[in-house]
């Protein structure tokens, strides 16, 4: 997934506006112009689009735990240069305070069941031996996921609709 669509993701699931946006990045010491917010959020095809950094992305979802957690005593972590899948999911693990049987729910929201022992998998440092690289279709799944729990009524309307 490009960091565009999760950034895209998460402001609808969670119904941010930009006001709201540009407060999550200053959180994490990240300026942003709502111009830069707009050009982050629209298609790639259209004009004025920005492509979202993995540094952009990190200090987001930093704002995101910062904003939902508290922030913790001391100086705050620098972001990433270099974003994974993986990453981005326990980002999105901790910032939402889920423990695993709510990950678990989740991904059967987007039917997309899974064991704990491959959800752990996910979580697990990359030279572990049962580590393994969460992919694409997983992230996009946890993502539907999440836009099924917190928003039940918008997506209760969107499949009304596709039934039509």
């Amino acid at each position: 997934m490009n960091n565009n669509d999760i950034l895209r993701s998460i402001r609808y699931t969670f119904d941010y506006s930009d006001l709201k946006m540009i407060a999550l990045f200053a959180l994490a010491d990240q300026q942003v112009t709502r111009e830069q917010i707009s050009g982050l959020l629209i298609t790639e095809d259209d004009p004025g689009f920005l492509k979202c950094s993995d540094t952009q992305l990190a200090g987001f979802l930093n704002g995101l735990i910062y904003d939902r957690r508290g922030k913790k005593e001391g100086p705050s972590p620098e972001p990433e240069k270099r974003l994974t899948n993986n990453s981005i999911f326990r980002k999105l693990k901790i910032a939402l305070d889920l423990k695993g049987e709510d990950i678990l729910h989740i991904m059967d929201l987007a039917d997309l069941p899974m064991s704990e022992h491959e959800l752990s998998a996910f979580f697990r440092k990359p030279g572990h031996k049962h580590y393994r690289l969460c992919k694409d279709q997983i992230l996009r799944n946890f993502l539907k996921g999440l836009r099924l729990k917190y928003r039940p009524d918008i997506s209760i309307k969107a499949k009304s609709v596709w039934r039509k």
